[in-house]
């Protein structure tokens, strides 16, 4: 039994049928929950592997301690955050203040970042997510969330409407950028530098509002949730980890930039080496 982040689903699916295609015998049942979810699922012998959007909580670690439970975590990929807008925003950066100024519905027009003078409509997800969880602690400082808010449960549908409505932000994984929109670049101080949400950004850590997906399971226990561990931290596990859109964590990672000649140079394009 694996229990999973629903940030981090999508992925493990991916992995899990990638390993059953190698072993058909193997069942790994996949049940979705919270980081906070997946770690008492753990603890009490519920699953056999968990997977987290974020490292154990100090109190998590201390109450492992308290129970003489031995723990061993591995991160299996890079994640970001993104605070996404209609690709008519004109809106390009966001300081990691004004997101917060946003989100406490202290700064409400566009204007006040250089757009046009129209109000900004608030879009968030669950307050319970892992998602909302990242983005109070990262931007919020634990605050939270204050604006008037459009509520939606997923990146889906937060991109759906995004796209739909010219003066929306929301905040999706990096993998939940859908047509019609685009990510504001981030700074962690206005004045300083303002960082796209590409993945060689999210590799070095660069970008403001990264984060890293964790594997939990007991020491010792079931050979096959270390099997599928090793799966995913080897190479052809961290490829799917690239096709998923996000940064493989436990094999080189090569950038290529395109040449400043070419008109599509932008974008960098991460491969997996052998």
């Amino acid at each position: 039994m694996v229990v999973c982040s629903r940030d981090a689903r999508d992925l493990i699916a991916r992995e899990r049928e990638a390993f059953r295609a190698l072993y058909p015998q193997a069942q790994i049942e996949l049940r979705e929950g919270t980081s906070r979810q997946a770690v008492s699922a753990l603890f009490a012998a519920r699953c056999d592997l968990a997977v987290l959007t974020r490292e154990l909580l100090p109190e998590e670690r201390a109450a492992a301690s308290r129970g003489g439970l031995e723990l061993e975590g591995y991160p299996i990929a890079r994640d970001g955050v993104v605070a996404l807008v209609n690709q008519a925003n004109p809106v390009q950066n966001a300081a990691m203040q004004s997101l917060h100024g946003i989100y406490r519905g202290e700064i409400t027009s566009w204007s006040e970042l250089g757009g046009a003078s129209r109000t900004i409509h608030v879009v968030i997800q669950p307050p319970e997510s892992d998602i909302t969880g990242f983005f109070v602690e990262a931007v919020m400082g634990g605050e939270p969330i204050a604006a008037a808010s459009i509520y939606e449960t997923a990146d889906s549908t937060v991109a759906s409407r995004v796209r739909s409505d010219p003066d929306a932000i929301g905040y999706v994984t990096l993998s939940g950028i859908g047509s019609g929109c685009r990510a504001l670049r981030v700074a962690t101080l206005a004045g300083m530098r303002y960082w796209t949400p590409d993945l060689e950004a999210v590799h070095a850590g660069d970008y403001p509002l990264t984060r890293v997906v964790y594997t939990y399971v007991r020491a010792g226990g079931p050979p096959l949730a270390n099997g599928f561990i090793t799966y995913v931290t080897r190479r052809d596990g961290q490829w799917i980890v690239h096709e998923a859109g996000l940064v493989p964590t436990t094999v080189p990672v090569r950038f290529v930039r395109r040449s400043p000649m070419m008109s599509s140079h932008r974008e960098e394009k991460p491969s997996t080496t052998p």
